[in-house]
């Protein structure tokens, strides 16, 4: 979706106030071991949000629609990641919650009106997050995981398009005021010090 009847798309500059730092991304790149199995929860954790969002308002039959194809597409991507973390060697171990959806998840309003607009809100913040990141890695990885990531970044493109798209109708005039102040939150969260190496994490310390 790369625009609406709301308005044009937004670019990833207009939803993320801050660019991921490069000791970030260097970090990344150096461990990208850490970084293949948080993603491979993240594409879970992204399927699940989606699949959350149909059952908690089924009456809005659009969203739904989009949403259940946005968890199939998710679901995929785990698939793949998961084949190539077999390939690489990489084996799986359970993670603990990341300080960056725990400090986003914290700000969001927990009964409607708003709680709708703010699901929807951070849902939006997280894909354009993955997308910039994607985006950065992709030259920077080698062989399929480079390429992965370079597939990756245009489908994290469409998704942030999506929940923004249904946000503003579930927004209406407040909707890009409610996006500033989470906004705000998320550029904290994934530019200030962290103690873990994360997809979505602060620079590790």
């Amino acid at each position: 979706m790369s625009g609406d009847a709301c308005g044009a798309a937004l670019q990833l500059d207009e939803i993320l106030l801050l660019p991921t730092p490069p000791a970030w991304v260097e970090a990344a790149v150096e461990r990208w071991p850490e970084l293949l199995l948080d993603h491979a929860s993240c594409e879970k954790k992204a399927a699940s949000t989606a699949l959350a969002l149909m059952f908690t308002y089924p009456e809005d039959r659009p969203l739904g629609a989009a949403l259940a194809k946005l968890a199939r597409e998710e679901l995929r991507h785990f698939e793949q990641v998961q084949s190539l973390m077999q390939a690489l060697g990489v084996p799986f171990r359970r993670q603990t919650p990341s300080r960056y959806a725990t400090g986003l998840r914290a700000l969001l309003r927990t009964a409607d009106p708003g709680r709708k607009l703010d699901l929807l809100l951070a849902a939006a913040l997280i894909e354009a997050r993955s997308c910039e990141r994607f985006r950065l890695l992709g030259p920077r990885l080698p062989g399929a995981l480079g390429a992965l990531y370079a597939q990756l970044e245009r489908s994290e493109a469409r998704h942030f398009e999506r929940y923004i798209h249904f946000a503003r109708l579930a927004g209406q005039e407040q909707w890009r005021a409610r996006l500033q102040v989470l906004a705000a939150r998320e550029a904290e969260l994934a530019t200030s010090a962290d103690s873990q190496l994360r997809f979505h994490s602060g620079v590790p310390l």
